[in-house]
């Protein structure tokens, strides 16, 4: 027996509509109205570019690691939860961490029984949020298709409903709230420059522009999966390693970006593993944001110059993740009472 969750006045008309929203702007902006009152409205800095030796540049930054759940996959998970009609088993997820934490995080929230199922080089960062937020936690093979292919024996077994981290309707539209967002607080950006793991994040934020400024997708050179698939036509197996191995190295990218990613992105920009340690170091010596690799990623495009604006081109910056065992305040105080 199916029961329908209703939360923030979501009735069963209102789910019909939804099963029937296309992944463009206004299905991302009522998905936005939908999970508003769930979400953070993420902050955005301006910066003098001269702060990380990038002379003569302004850079906007989206603070989404301060979403909830330490990234921007809370929209994807409460957009799911709130659109679509739950079982009582509750729901599953396969993540490389994020989506999991935000899984549980949303499902905790709403009252739903939730699994999560994570490859083992997820960090203990994100498996300790997982279980904290009251979620089942199982360890599925090394990498995310592992874990994946656990979730969907799981859901075979148990009836319980499946929230894919990114080739999914309802989490490219949540996901697309960033952009939405983002629109409203920098309205005169021209480039935006988006991390790249399965491909939601950013497929959902092109949807959300739809051309209308140059969107540039950020791999690491470890885990090229959209810039493989660009290349091939079609999503197509890749390498999944590097330092952002739990967050940007699916083994393809999702089916349904991917026409999006065709269609609104410019280009793929893949950069090094020493570039996205650089990023991380940066972006803590300057505005003490404290990152995991792939929430800087992106920007390490821009410190390595892999990406190289013209001189007058208004950019912006996702920090989409901070799940990062970065900072040990228990290893700090530890220390401290040593000296």
């Amino acid at each position: 027996m199916r029961v329908p969750v209703r939360a923030n006045g979501v009735d069963a008309g209102e789910l019909q509509m939804m099963a029937n929203v296309a992944i463009a702007r206004e299905g991302i902006a009522e998905v936005e109205r939908i999970i508003r009152p769930h979400i953070r409205r993420t902050p955005l800095i301006a910066v003098d570019g001269a702060d990380f030796g990038l002379e003569g540049r302004d850079v906007r930054f989206k603070l989404e690691l301060l979403q909830h759940g330490g990234s921007f996959k809370a929209r994807g998970a409460f957009a799911n939860l709130l659109t679509r009609d739950l079982p009582r088993a509750g729901v599953v997820a396969a993540s490389g961490g994020n989506h999991g934490v935000a899984i549980a995080f949303a499902a905790m929230k709403l009252g739903v029984p939730a699994k999560i199922f994570v490859p083992s080089v997820a960090s203990k960062e994100k498996t300790d949020r997982i279980r904290a937020c009251g979620a089942e936690l199982v360890i599925a093979g090394e990498r995310y298709a592992e874990a994946l292919a656990a979730s969907e024996e799981w859901v075979a077994q148990s009836g319980a409903m499946a929230v894919h981290a990114y080739d999914q309707r309802e989490t490219l539209l949540g996901q697309g709230t960033v952009g939405l967002e983002f629109e409203e607080q920098a309205p005169d950006l021209d480039t935006l420059l988006v991390a790249v793991g399965g491909g939601g994040l950013i497929g959902g934020v092109a949807a959300w522009y739809g051309g209308r400024i140059k969107i540039v997708g950020v791999e690491p050179e470890a885990a090229p999966t959209l810039a493989n698939a660009l290349r091939a036509g079609r999503p197509v197996d890749s390498e999944a390693g590097g330092i952002a191995a739990d967050s940007l190295a699916p083994k393809r990218v999702g089916e349904l970006m991917f026409p999006i990613a065709q269609n609104y992105v410019s280009s793929v920009v893949l950069v090094p593993d020493k570039a996205i340690e650089q990023a991380q170091i940066e972006l803590w010596k300057v505005l003490r944001v404290a990152t995991e690799p792939g929430g800087a990623a992106a920007f390490a495009a821009l410190l390595s110059r892999r990406y190289e604006p013209a001189s007058a081109e208004r950019v912006g910056v996702l920090v989409c993740g901070g799940n990062t065992i970065a900072v040990d305040f228990a290893r700090a105080k530890r220390l401290s009472s040593l000296g």
